[in-house]
């Protein structure tokens, strides 16, 4: 299905810059693109920066990525395409320090992840406030909304005075439940995430979105679409950041 423009702001197209920091922007996005595309822990990224030339520690890595992350997150969503008109909610438990949290996501029927929501209840509540944060960022309610049999989204539907299809089958909504696959393989990797609100959810605000730029690369089409679409996705990676991720790989 063609996915047509929708009307954004007039995005940011300054490159990013890094006046005041050790290195360049170059080096600072390829780390954030490594740390952030890749299931790579921190200590991973240092040695693939440190094979290369570039020494910094996994500290800095952290601290970059968190920095430069939601900025390169927030161009990549304002110069997206436009999103799917039906939308899959769903929700997956994350355990942080003993403590159970939600971790709600909202996929559209392309695949592309429209925003995450790092909750402490699954409840009716917690429902309307997903959906008032993808109401206000997308500006308009979804043509249909899919989610398993979870009566809150139903209730948040009703109190929010939309008047949407609601198809409540768990059998229609494993787009959303597979999106959550590479949040747990990251969760492994990173020996779990530390904090709901400063780890969990600003790393997959950013993971996300990365991983929205090469959603096409991964369908079962030959060599060259591939090719094809890889090149697209690293254009648009550079659009977004204003430098070259091939001239950095090339070097």
């Amino acid at each position: 299905m063609e996915r047509t423009t929708l009307q954004h702001s007039e995005p940011d197209n300054d490159p990013i810059s890094s006046s005041g920091y050790r290195f360049p922007a170059d080096v600072i996005n390829y780390a954030v693109w490594l740390y952030y595309r890749f299931p790579l822990s921190l200590r991973m990224v240092e040695e693939l920066l440190a094979a290369r030339g570039i020494d910094l520690t996994y500290e800095t890595v952290r601290r970059r990525s968190v920095k430069f992350g939601l900025g390169i997150a927030r161009r990549i969503r304002s110069t997206a395409l436009a999103q799917g008109d039906k939308w899959h909610l769903d929700e997956v438990a994350v355990t942080i320090n003993g403590k159970k949290h939600w971790l709600c996501r909202a996929v559209d029927q392309h695949g592309a992840v429209l925003d995450v929501l790092v909750q402490s209840r699954r409840d009716k509540h917690a429902a309307k406030r997903l959906m008032r944060k993808l109401l206000k960022k997308h500006g308009c309610a979804p043509r249909v909304l899919i989610t398993d049999k979870l009566r809150s989204y139903a209730a948040a539907n009703r109190d929010l005075g939309l008047n949407v299809e609601h198809r409540q089958h768990k059998g229609l909504n494993n787009r959303a439940e597979n999106s959550h696959q590479p949040t747990r393989v990251r969760e492994k990797v990173m020996r779990r995430f530390k904090s709901a609100r400063h780890h969990l959810q600003q790393f997959t605000s950013v993971h996300d979105q990365v991983a929205n730029l090469l959603m096409h690369c991964r369908y079962n089409t030959n060599a060259q679409e591939k090719r094809s679409a890889r090149t697209q996705a690293f254009e648009a990676w550079e659009g977004v950041t204003g430098h070259s991720m091939l001239d950095r790989l090339a070097a």
